[in-house]
């Protein structure tokens, strides 16, 4: 089966509608708040960004998913972007296994580079090395979740001797990665190379862009006989604003759109529709662009929206995850699962994983 969700950037916008900003506090509490809106409404996932600058918020992941691990039941906490290029893999080894504990396996995360250069320095890294420190840093986390003892070298970071990190994995299984890009086919090699997922954030750019670099994954998730092309994982971003009107959608969302910090004073919302993934209309609107997901790029196995930016004020957000819930996304469920072929994985899950993993085991 396919997962559904939202991802959060977490950003900290004024309401152009009212003039007022949201405190840091204020912003922070209310992902909480729709994280858990979320779960109610039977979604699978949440997912939040990771940002070290303002106007964003969610500078520790993790904390703010170990507290939802605490506040909910049944939602996967996973991010939209873990920093490979700039945190320390031993302390992403053992901060995502803590979750993972303390979430009984509901956890996974998305692998990425960030889309803020500065970030960098910040953290005592070298924008210039920033595909070499993503393939570095991911090389040395896979080893950490797998082996008991390491021991290592390499050129961005001082070598581990005999180096075990805490806690182990759940299960002895690790946490799902997923490889995020929105321009590396570096980025897309690197999760055929070691069949993890591949999570295109499908939100700026024209199909025809994340088409090219989906079906590079594709090609080389086979080629490295993890599975046939269409067995490679893939997770797809979106963005929607609903109401039961289109109109009454595109007139409530403009002034969002035509002043958020991303894409504001550029091309018309019109525009932007038409061109990239952005979904602004009624429900039956968002189920037919989405199922064209499919069209597009093959049969997947999670799709996340983002739905809290852009200064919208926390009502519209949780009035946007009811109609999500209750009218979208039970009948991508039910058509998502027509014709999908059997041979097809479903999303995966650390109960899935782990019951694979003692399967290979008695077959030794």
């Amino acid at each position: 089966m396919m997962q559904f969700g939202i991802f959060s950037v977490g950003d900290v916008t004024p309401d152009p509608t009212t003039g007022r900003t949201p405190t840091e506090a204020e912003r922070i509490r209310a992902m909480v708040t729709i994280a858990q809106k979320a779960e109610e409404v039977g979604l699978d996932v949440f997912a939040t960004g990771e940002h070290h600058n303002p106007p964003f918020v969610p500078s520790s992941p993790t904390t703010m998913l170990g507290y939802l691990a605490a506040r909910t039941e049944r939602l996967v906490l996973s991010t939209a972007t873990t920093l490979i290029t700039t945190n320390d893999p031993v302390k992403i080894a053992e901060d995502y296994a803590m979750l993972q504990h303390l979430s009984d396996g509901r956890a996974d995360l998305v692998l990425g580079r960030g889309n803020t250069g500065p970030v960098y320095p910040w953290f005592g890294k070298d924008i210039r090395d920033g595909i070499e420190l993503a393939v570095e840093n991911y090389h040395l986390l896979h080893r950490l979740w797998r082996e008991d003892v390491v021991d290592w070298q390499g050129k961005h970071r001082t070598p581990l001797q005999a180096f075990t990190s805490t806690p182990r994995p759940l299960d002895g299984v690790p946490p799902f990665v997923w490889h995020g890009s929105i321009r590396s086919p570096e980025i897309a090699e690197q999760a055929a190379y070691y069949g993890d997922g591949f999570f295109a954030n499908n939100i700026f750019w024209p199909k025809e862009h994340y088409q090219r670099l989906i079906g590079l994954y594709r090609r080389r998730y086979e080629h490295y006989g993890h599975g046939s092309a269409d067995q490679a994982i893939v997770g797809l971003g979106g963005q929607a604003f609903l109401r039961r009107n289109s109109q009454d959608a595109i007139r409530e969302f403009r002034p969002y759109f035509d002043n958020a910090p991303v894409y504001g004073h550029g091309p018309s919302l019109e525009d932007f529709m038409a061109e990239t993934p952005l979904i602004v209309g009624s429900p039956q609107q968002v189920i037919d662009r989405t199922l064209q997901f499919r069209e597009d790029f093959g049969d997947y196995q999670r799709q996340l929206f983002l739905m809290d930016h852009a200064g919208l004020p926390l009502k519209t957000v949780l009035e946007q995850l009811d109609l999500l819930g209750e009218e979208v996304v039970p009948v991508l469920r039910k058509e998502f699962a027509i014709g999908r072929p059997a041979h097809v994985p479903d999303a995966p899950t650390h109960a899935a994983r782990v019951a694979a993993a003692q399967a290979q085991e008695v077959e030794r």
